[in-house]
């Protein structure tokens, strides 16, 4: 069983920018997609971006486009989400989540049904 451990959160001024960090431990993390979701208050979890398990590829949501990107370490058994120009509607718990499917090499990454390990999530607050 992997274990996802986020950090990296806090409270930033618009415009401003955090990196997030997700470590893995347990099961083999090198193998798997990496993705990152997030959950604003009275809103439902939402896909954010996504890296695949070689890294070669990478997809962020239409919201986050050109602000976040998305890399991971796999010597590190780390992935990382650096969120650039944050925006108050930035503001929510994000989650670290382990792709369900090995060595997957298609394009199907948004379903949160699809990811079978959770991180506890941390805190981003971005204030106007």
């Amino acid at each position: 069983q992997v274990q996802l451990v986020e950090s990296g959160g806090g409270l930033v001024q618009a415009g401003g920018s955090l990196r997030l960090s997700c470590a893995a431990s347990g099961r083999p993390f090198t193998t798997y997609a990496m993705g990152w979701f997030r959950q604003a208050p009275g809103k439902e979890r939402e896909f954010v971006a996504v890296i695949s398990w070689s890294g070669s590829r990478t997809y962020v949501a239409d919201s986050v486009k050109g602000r976040f990107t998305i890399s991971r370490d796999n010597a590190k058994n780390t992935v990382y989400l650096q969120m650039n120009s944050l925006k108050p509607e930035d503001t929510a718990v994000y989650y670290c989540a382990r792709d369900s499917r090995r060595f997957y090499t298609g394009t199907n990454y948004a379903g949160q049904t699809l990811y079978d390990a959770w991180g506890q999530g941390t805190q981003v607050t971005v204030s106007s």
